[in-house]
């Protein structure tokens, strides 16, 4: 299991907001933060504070990304050509757990990890186990014919709450979908409103 896994919603009710648009979210039923002085009257937030929270919220709607993991992804995306927020997105969406979660081949994030970390996804007809694997353009992720049948895959198929988005191709009759194309902000279905702009601001003064 992943260290965030049992505790998946406090990060919603430590932002106030409900980051993956889960139905169950606590913030659905209370806006306040978690404890005892969840419910204390929050001062407005300094413009540390703000950039805080931008990456915080961008870090932990990617489950489980350590500071260290989302500062190297962060580099990355600063000596690519072209907006370093955009960029950002972009690597951060080719993760191969990304990927899986927007297929819409599991239900949330953390289950995306773990079922690419069991062995049950392969990458052009390879195996891969490891969620970091960033894939390419024109790329096919496909669930291992012996998985298919896995309670969790034929759940997450029928969610309403949201939709595999345009840069991936899906076919759950197959449990097979293509990545088309690299998104930009805009093309990513977040729940809530991502300030990648905060994010780059943020490691520019930290």
């Amino acid at each position: 299991m992943t260290k965030r896994t049992s505790a998946k919603y406090k990060l919603d009710r430590r932002m106030g907001e409900n980051i993956w648009g889960r139905p169950k979210s606590p913030v659905n039923r209370r806006e306040y933060g978690p404890g005892q002085h969840g419910q204390r009257r929050k001062g407005k937030l300094s413009d540390f504070g703000l950039q805080l929270r931008a990456k915080q919220k961008l870090k932990g709607h990617y489950g489980d990304l350590t500071e260290k993991q989302f500062r190297r992804i962060f580099s990355e995306a600063e000596r690519l050509r072209g907006d370093t927020g955009e960029q950002l997105i972009g690597l951060l969406e080719r993760r191969l757990d990304a990927v899986v979660y927007r297929a819409k081949f599991v239900a949330t994030v953390f289950a995306a990890r773990q079922f690419v970390n069991h062995g049950h996804v392969t990458v052009n007809g390879k195996r891969v186990n490891i969620p970091s694997y960033r894939v390419k353009e024109g790329d096919v992720i496909q669930v291992r014919e012996k998985s298919r049948q896995m309670a969790v895959l034929l759940e997450a198929t029928q969610l309403p709450e949201r939709d595999v988005p345009e840069y991936i191709e899906a076919d759950h009759s197959k449990m097979s979908a293509t990545f088309v194309r690299t998104p930009g902000l805009s093309d990513v279905p977040y729940a809530v409103q991502m300030e990648p702009n905060l994010v780059i601001e943020f490691y520019a003064q930290n």
